[in-house]
């Protein structure tokens, strides 16, 4: 009799990038649930790293995630990037708190309004 070919699936056995990927959704997720309305239609999307080419308005310092309004071709999007985020912090606990914190900047760049409206968690300062 024959076995299955791989385990099957633990939480342990998923990735860095997955694990970040869920950690992104599940804000976006809860963002919009307290914000008590749809969101406009946007493409999320998680990168590793943004683009060694930074818009000319852009700070010297690496971004954490970027919103990209609609235009005539293509809805808007939010981008996070993982491997600056990651980099700025030591444990679990941490890295969701940081991906909370971009999430609601970016859904608040796409909506209009301060992050604080979006997460009442949020510190303006």
């Amino acid at each position: 009799m024959r076995g299955p070919l791989a385990w099957p699936a633990v939480p342990s056995m998923r990735s860095r990038a997955e694990r970040f990927d869920e950690l992104v959704i599940d804000a976006a997720t809860r963002f919009e649930r307290q914000w008590g309305r749809p969101f406009p239609e946007f493409e999320l999307g998680v990168e590793d790293v943004p683009p060694s080419d930074p818009a000319p308005w852009e700070h010297d310092e690496v971004p954490l995630g970027r919103f990209f309004a609609s235009d005539a071709r293509r809805e808007a999007r939010v981008v996070i990037y993982r491997r600056p985020i990651e980099t700025r912090v030591q444990s679990a606990q941490e890295l969701a708190l940081l991906v909370d914190e971009v999430v609601a900047e970016q859904l608040a760049a796409l909506l209009g309004v301060r992050p604080s409206d979006l997460d009442p968690r949020y510190d303006d300062d």
